[in-house]
């Protein structure tokens, strides 16, 4: 098997939706060398100057990927979302090519359980995280919100009233409301870590981390 290799700075994006052609844009844009591919001659087309290489072939042939060279990459993303069984084959020949890192677009949860079964390392649900991250911003009083994995979340508040003033380590939040207050921001200036002797004032904003019915509860209470 392939071993990762830290330096390398190259990505095999399969699919040129509008996940794939984002994500590989957004790679470029931060100093990566993208390889697209997709089966759709006219997005391969109108992404030929913006990507490092783009090459017109089928994701689900296993000659096709190799002929890329899709298993010298230690990174690979499957961008290929609305059919399931593409996605899925993709994603195996891949891991059957012995990809270091392989991540993937889901559709659904199922979608992303089948992916993890056949090995692939990351699922994303990007329709279904934003909407669950936008549902969280507008139903409760969180400035941003991101769950890291189901159940575990990181929410973005303002400080509460009851931590104002007083040194973190002293307001008991984690037994209080079994949260972790992870960095702090004051009014113009940058996010620094927390620590038990930091004092929030009035208007800061924090970052919490923990379970993620703990980290709703608690924006409420801010």
């Amino acid at each position: 098997m392939q071993r990762s290799r830290p330096h390398d700075k190259r990505v095999l994006v399969i699919g040129l939706g509008r996940f794939g052609s984002s994500l590989a844009l957004e790679l470029v844009a931060h100093g990566w060398e993208v390889l697209g591919m997709d089966s759709n001659p006219r997005l391969v087309q109108a992404f030929s100057e913006s990507l490092t290489h783009t090459v017109v072939a089928d994701g689900t042939d296993d000659e096709a990927l190799r002929q890329i060279g899709a298993h010298e990459f230690t990174r690979a993303v499957v961008a290929i979302g609305t059919h399931l069984e593409e996605s899925i084959l993709a994603a195996s020949l891949l891991v059957d090519m012995g990809v270091p890192h392989i991540w993937a677009k889901a559709t659904s949860r199922r979608h992303g359980r089948i992916l993890q079964q056949i090995g692939a390392h990351h699922v994303v649900l990007p329709e279904h995280d934003m909407g669950e991250r936008v549902a969280h911003l507008v139903s409760g009083r969180m400035l941003d919100y991101v769950e890291i994995e189901e159940d575990f979340a990181l929410g973005k508040t303002r400080a509460p009233r009851e931590m104002i003033g007083r040194k973190l380590g002293e307001t008991k939040v984690r037994t209080k409301h079994g949260i972790t207050v992870v960095c702090i921001k004051r009014h113009g200036e940058q996010f620094t870590y927390a620590t038990a002797e930091t004092i929030p004032q009035k208007g800061d904003v924090i970052v919490v981390a923990g379970k993620t019915d703990d980290v709703e509860k608690f924006a409420e209470i801010a």
